[in-house]
């Protein structure tokens, strides 16, 4: 299980984008959209599994 403090740390440290390329912004801006599509995804099963829960529970 993962502890409190972890889930509260930034995913990804800010970075100073001055010194990076074209190429090398390009390459982290899509990094960063993989990361995105992987916690939504994440949400996504979460949400599915609370909505079954919820349904299965219901009365």
């Amino acid at each position: 299980m993962i502890e409190d403090e972890e889930v509260r740390q930034p995913a990804c440290p800010l970075k100073t984008l001055d010194p990076m390329s074209v190429a090398d912004l390009r390459a982290y801006i899509a990094g960063l959209r993989a990361e995105i599509a992987r916690a939504e995804g994440v949400i996504a099963a979460k949400e599915g599994a609370r909505g079954l829960a919820d349904s299965f529970f219901r009365k």
